[in-house]
């Protein structure tokens, strides 16, 4: 599948301080590939380089060093041909105060070089696509924080962009806005088929939306993967608890597909395993072979959640 975003051992750092000053590695050796189509989550803590890799990746910072292609052109090289077909939209919306819905719109489809009877059908869709229709004549400064946040991405589609980028697009918003937010992301993702690149600390977010995830760290790319593979990275995943009775001979099941791990002590077994759902059948009809009578099977999901304090660690 073609990539969108090809990164080859990127560095950034800043300086702190008087003069000089001291030197700080923000992004260290960062390799990272982004299939077009895709939704692609970046996770880490406070401080890992999040925001900085997402401002590079969107030519708005430079790096020290290091190869970067965004649609098979090279950032250094092809930055204005690149932010034509790329947008970006921040968890902090900002706009003019004074300005309402409609006209913020209007004002950014104006800097985007759209003109005439386009820039209107533009507007018109972003407004209808996140449903700002009543708010339209409300000026930014009496807009709730969701809606806010929903100008702002109104704003990002305005270009009808190949990637958006979405800087912790549900920062500060109440779970039942937020939640509406992810859906119309991944709506929008699924209708248009655009590359999705976002950032954020909510997990369950980044397991709802995203296709793939990077853990960074302290400026380095830990590990990537879909959230089940993270989960097995770190030996994390459902558990299956099972209670029985009886003499259980030998146990067949820690080696099928999907089993992470097992344990068995006197009358209960339990198994990580990928996917309890998947796996559950499978389990059971092993331990009735092995000569067990079922009591109780209790189940447990793990999240991401958990994976991301294993790598924060």
């Amino acid at each position: 599948m073609a990539l969108a975003v090809s990164a080859r051992d990127v560095w950034k750092s800043f300086r702190s301080g008087w003069l000089w000053g001291t030197r700080n590695e923000v992004l260290r050796g960062i390799d990272l590939d982004i299939e077009e189509g895709s939704i692609f989550g970046i996770l880490g803590p406070n401080g890992a380089g999040k925001t900085t890799f997402l401002s590079i990746l969107c030519t708005l910072l430079l790096p020290d060093r290091g190869q970067i292609q965004v649609l098979g052109m090279d950032v250094l090289k092809r930055g204005g041909q690149i932010r034509e077909r790329i947008n970006i939209s921040s968890g902090n919306a900002n706009f003019l105060w004074s300005l309402t819905v409609r006209e913020s719109l209007i004002f950014y489809a104006m800097l985007y070089g759209l003109g005439g009877r386009e820039r209107r059908e533009r507007v018109d869709e972003a407004i209808a696509l996140f449903e700002l229709g009543h708010y339209e004549k409300t000026p930014f400064d009496k807009l709730s924080t969701g809606m806010k946040q929903r100008l702002a991405l109104a704003k990002s589609m305005l270009n009808s962009p190949e990637i958006l980028f979405l800087d912790e697009p549900t920062v500060g918003l109440d779970p039942h806005v937020s939640a509406k937010i992810r859906d119309q992301i991944r709506e929008i993702q699924r209708q248009r088929g655009i590359t999705v690149v976002l950032t954020t600390h909510n997990m369950a977010e980044a397991e709802y939306l995203c296709n793939r995830i990077a853990f960074l760290k302290e400026g380095s790319i830990l590990t990537v993967g879909t959230a089940h593979e993270l989960k097995r990275s770190v030996r994390l995943g459902d558990v299956i608890t099972i209670y029985y009775e009886g003499a259980l001979g030998p146990v067949q099941v820690e080696n099928l597909p999907g089993v992470i791990d097992f344990s068995l002590s006197d009358g209960c077994c339990q198994f990580v395993v990928d996917s309890a759902t998947k796996r559950m059948n499978a389990i059971l009809q092993g331990l009735w072979g092995a000569g067990a009578s079922v009591k109780e099977v209790k189940t447990s999901e793990t999240n991401l959640e958990e994976v991301f304090i294993e790598f924060a660690k």
